[in-house]
């Protein structure tokens, strides 16, 4: 057997990735959620950051997509669920059920499902088979901002209450869920190329209105760029490619 290459480039990047999550929990557990979510960002873009610099270098191993598997795991599933956790804990139902809180770590599950689905679906090597989760960990990191957030935007003003109400947030969770193991097909950001394909000008798109939303609509506009990110993929230019 050869020997395993464990500190290339790529994998560097992913344990970067895998730091940042753990972070992040410890901030979260603190009670410095809004912190935590900042580094949700940084682990998305460095899970965005280990595949490019993987493909650009031709560095592609076994070991690198189990260890992207295991970081995404502590990122994008355990993280959420903790955020999750926390914003049903702040509800006013919670104080009637100290139970409440623990229906957040269904992320984690859901996401440890999704993970394993996608490592071993031979659809999805150039797009996706229900919501990546990073894309469902964006959504969740995007709801503490809200709601630190001024209520007087247009998004963060009509959000932000439902934020505070248990079942929103427990109708968001079981959503949320079912995306990441759901058989709805979402196209992937990867650009093979830059050339102006139909489905690359969906990608170029999605990536101006999602900046757009976000701008309009303040940190609300993230939940709402990934539900437009699943209504686009349902288009026929991204359903046959």
């Amino acid at each position: 057997m050869p020997p395993f290459r464990l500190f290339s480039l790529p994998n560097l990047i992913t344990c970067a990735n895998l730091l940042t999550g753990c972070v992040g929990i410890w901030l979260a557990m603190r009670g410095d959620s809004v912190t935590a979510c900042y580094l949700v960002g940084l682990a998305a873009a460095l899970d965005f950051a280990d595949g490019l610099v993987a493909r650009a270098l031709k560095m592609y191993s076994p070991v690198g997509k189990e260890l992207d598997s295991l970081a995404d795991m502590v990122s994008f599933g355990l993280l959420p669920a903790v955020l999750m956790a926390q914003l049903l804990a702040a509800t006013p139902t919670a104080a009637n059920a100290p139970w409440l809180p623990l229906t957040g770590f269904l992320l984690a599950v859901f996401a440890a499902l999704r993970l394993a689905k996608f490592n071993v679906d031979t659809r999805q090597t150039t797009s996706f088979m229900g919501v990546p989760t990073p894309a469902a960990t964006l959504f969740v990191a995007a709801l503490p901002l809200v709601l630190a957030a001024p209520t007087s935007g247009i998004g963060n003003g009509l959000l932000a209450p439902l934020l505070r109400t248990a079942p929103a947030l427990l109708a968001l969770t079981a959503l949320l869920c079912w995306l990441m193991i759901s058989e709805i097909p979402l196209f992937a950001l990867k650009f093979t190329s830059l050339r102006p394909e139909p489905l690359n000008l969906l990608r170029y798109g999605f990536v101006l209105a999602a900046a757009a939303l976000v701008l309009l609509l303040g940190w609300a506009g993230v939940p709402v760029a990934i539900l437009l990110y699943i209504g686009l993929s349902l288009l026929p230019v991204a359903r046959h490619h």
